[in-house]
């Protein structure tokens, strides 16, 4: 019976790590925490490991369709190194509350915030090893995955309309790993 009551009370303390934001306003999953804590969008929950068969899960509303900044911060060190895994598969649903249609999405990796990527900082969509199999989205067909002189992932070749829920997924990793980064979200619209 001791043993039925420490597997329910070890379920439960996981249901509610992924309800809602740690009391620091981050929220946790696999070797990572994840902020909206630089404004324009809102994270709804996260979920995973960030393994490939359990992608980490961030569930998002964007409010317009202006480029939004997600903070990414190591949350348990490798022991040896002192520094986080340095990869994992992340999936983001994102609700297009903006009112607009977006017709691409693009992400970019920033290791300062303000400075796109480089090749010398480490941090990449999995540049060493591209793997076109780790990278989707249901309302895009086509993608176009930039590593220089920035790290961008470009979706195009499909839409979004308002309150719809695109997903993407892609792996991301950091073979010189820092304990904060950013990944930078742009919805966008047609021209006129």
């Amino acid at each position: 019976m001791t043993r039925h009551l420490r597997i329910l009370a070890a379920l439960l303390t996981l249901s509610l790590i992924s309800a809602g934001p740690a009391d620091d306003g981050r929220w946790y999953a696999g070797d990572y925490s994840f902020s909206d804590e630089l404004g324009g969008f809102r994270i709804l929950s996260v979920t995973g490991s960030g393994t490939k068969a359990d992608p980490i899960e961030i569930s998002e509303e964007l409010n317009s369709a202006s480029p939004v900044t997600l903070v990414i911060r190591a949350a348990k060190p490798i022991q040896n190194h002192g520094f986080p895994e340095g990869a994992f598969h992340l999936r983001v649903v994102t609700v297009n509350k903006s009112g607009l249609a977006w017709i691409e999405f693009e992400f970019e990796l920033q290791e300062i915030l303000g400075k796109p990527s480089d090749f010398y900082d480490g941090l990449s969509f999995d540049q060493t090893n591209p793997n076109p199999d780790l990278i989707s989205s249901n309302r895009f067909a086509r993608f176009e995955n930039h590593f220089e002189k920035f790290d961008r992932l470009r979706f195009a070749s499909g839409h979004v309309d308002p309150l719809d829920r695109p997903a993407f997924g892609f792996f991301i990793t950091d073979v010189t790993p820092v304990t904060e980064f950013y990944l930078v979200q742009d919805p966008r619209v047609p021209f006129s």
